[in-house]
Parts: C-alpha cells; sequence; structure tokens
C-alpha cells in the first residue's frame, strides 16, 4: 500500500495544508497531528467546520467538483501522507475490502456532518460542549489515547466557533462541568472525572457520542 502514498509531507504548526478554491490533487491521511477545517464567512469571520486526527483523513470535500471548498489548517506539527485517488481505485480490485473500507470512511464523514446539525439543531450548549468532549476522547482512545485524558490542541474560540456559541459561554460551561465534579481543567489538560456522569448529561444523543 506504500505504492499509493504519492508524498510525505511535514507540516509545521499553524501551516495550511490546503486553501478554499485550491485544486483537489489527492486525499492526505494523517499521521500525526491534529488539523482543524474552516470557511470564510461573507462577514470575514472564520467557522470552523471540523478537528481531524491522526488516522484520519483530509480533502473529501475537493472530490465532488475537484476543488477544495474549505482551508484545512495544522494546530500542531504534522504530518500526512498524499493519497492518489486513481491509485486508490487501481488497487480496489488487488486489494480485499479496500473499496469498502474507503466508502466507508467517506460515509462516516457524512455521518459527522449530520451530527453536527444535530448538535446546534437540538442541543443545549453545555450538552454541545459535553458531547464535542466526549465524542473527542472516543475518538483519541480508538487510535490508542488515554480514554480519559486529553489535551486540546484547539483554542475555545475555534471549539465556540464549531459548536455554534461564544466563546464566554464555552469557559464557562468548562468551569460549571468542574464545579459539578465531571471533569478537572488545567489550561488546554483535560481529565475526566466522572465519565458516567458526563454520558448521562447527554444520554439521549447516544448515538452521536460514540462516533
Amino acid at each position: 500500500m506504500d505504492e499509493v502514498v504519492t508524498v510525505r509531507r511535514k507540516l509545521m504548526r499553524y501551516e495550511t495544508l490546503f486553501h478554499t478554491g485550491d485544486d483537489f490533487t489527492g486525499l492526505y491521511a494523517i499521521r500525526s497531528g491534529f488539523f482543524k477545517t474552516s470557511t470564510c464567512l461573507e462577514n470575514g469571520r472564520e467557522q470552523v467546520t471540523g478537528f481531524q486526527m491522526p488516522g484520519e483523513i483530509l480533502g473529501l470535500d475537493g472530490i465532488f467538483d475537484a476543488h477544495h471548498t474549505c482551508n484545512a489548517v495544522a494546530l500542531q506539527d504534522a504530518e500526512v501522507c498524499s493519497l492518489s485517488l486513481d491509485r486508490i481505485a487501481e488497487f480496489f480490485p488487488l486489494v480485499t475490502g479496500l473499496q469498502h473500507h474507503v466508502h466507508k470512511i467517506m460515509s462516516r464523514e457524512i455521518v459527522r456532518e449530520q451530527d453536527v446539525m444535530l448538535m446546534l439543531g437540538s442541543m443545549r450548549s453545555e450538552e454541545r460542549v459535553t458531547a464535542f468532549l466526549l465524542n473527542l476522547v472516543r475518538r483519541l482512545h480508538a487510535h490508542g489515547f488515554s480514554r480519559t485524558e486529553v489535551i486540546l490542541q484547539m483554542t475555545r474560540e475555534e471549539i465556540g466557533s464549531y459548536l455554534g456559541m461564544k466563546i464566554e459561554t464555552v469557559s464557562r460551561i468548562f468551569t460549571r462541568l468542574m464545579e459539578q465534579g465531571m471533569v478537572a481543567v488545567n489550561q488546554r489538560h483535560i481529565h475526566i472525572l466522572d465519565p458516567v456522569a458526563l454520558r448521562q448529561s447527554v444520554g439521549q444523543f447516544e448515538g452521536l457520542r460514540a462516533r
């Protein structure tokens, strides 16, 4: 499968992998580091559309019309593998299950976008932050990281942009979760003290939290 990788690229913190409008040249598998994707609204404000981590794919937005529809920026030093879509297609008949896996990745991204719409339309502010935190920890744990601890690579302002709320609201909710004994917060280091209580607080959105 190394033949599918056209190039490995290292990025410094805050370096842009691709911009809105750039030609689509392939997908990017994240080997290390965190990324955010965002778009620029008409008023010039940045709207964060997602956060990506090692083991996940960037660039699916460019498949539709061969141009990227968002910016992808590294939130820490990172490394990605460029994947040629044509080369991947060549391997479909050679590698059992590869085509199914690629389709599964694409489907997962669609479901995540639907989940965000559900979160923004149906959840209260505290539920949004709690669901975001639980989802982040579960995705990290799937790649071998801790089940109860996470270092946030994104700022609270970026979290607020993603969740559709002001930075003051995000900070206030983290403080409230601390006061309730659910989490311990030391700057960007989050330690989940009572995962059961956190899950119960957004129990009606179990499907969202599991992805």
